[in-house]
């Protein structure tokens, strides 16, 4: 019960401080959002503070099991094709998973209030996706599906504009599938043009 509590309050929040930001989240109107009262928050968390740490802890985790890091690497593709499917796989999750978009916005509003969350949106924004694409095209040269090239130049050439059209889609979600389509466009250039065919 305690723990569905906790899960509940932290969904909650993640709602709220996607919308209102934290200094625009009241803890009252929260716990009122799922019919609690102010005070059962402190049996879960003893400040908002702490309530918003484990927010961010719970992001980390969500984010690392449905979309992956570069602790949780996908295996790399077998050919050009399943790299293209792949990256659309990971495009279409942070473009529509719910948690996803809000953890974004989150980290877009908090960025600039709190280091933890200026540490994460790096990571998420640009960093993180970067190395990981950067094991992926390192293995994928080893295989001989890529030209040879800097791994992680190539993995911030491919991963810059794809990070674009993700904030693209928050901004405007009815060019969702537009943004999608680009994505996928893109993502077949760049097969194109550092892919190996055998030659």
């Amino acid at each position: 019960m305690a723990k569905d509590t906790k899960k509940r309050i932290l969904d909650a929040a993640l709602d709220m401080f996607s919308r209102n930001g934290y200094a625009g989240t009241n803890m009252r109107e929260l716990m009122a959002s799922i019919g609690y009262a102010k005070s059962s928050t402190y049996r879960h968390f003893e400040s908002k503070e702490e309530l918003w740490n484990a927010l961010l802890d719970e992001m980390i985790a969500y984010y690392g099991e449905h979309f992956g890091s570069p602790d949780r690497l996908p295996p790399a593709p077998e050919s050009l094709e399943e790299l293209v499917a792949m990256t659309m796989r990971m495009v279409r999750i942070t473009a529509q998973d719910e948690t996803i978009i809000k953890t974004r916005k989150v980290l877009t509003l908090e960025q600039f209030r709190d280091e933890r969350a200026r540490n994460l949106a790096t990571k998420h924004f640009l960093t993180g996706l970067t190395e990981m694409f950067s094991r992926i095209f390192a293995g994928m040269m080893e295989k001989g599906l890529l030209r040879r090239d800097d791994p992680a130049m190539l993995a911030f050439a491919y991963t810059a504009p794809i990070s674009v059209l993700i904030h693209l889609c928050d901004r405007e979600p009815d060019k969702t599938e537009e943004a999608l389509q680009q994505v996928e466009a893109f993502s077949r250039h760049f097969v194109k043009v550092y892919g190996k065919t055998g030659e």
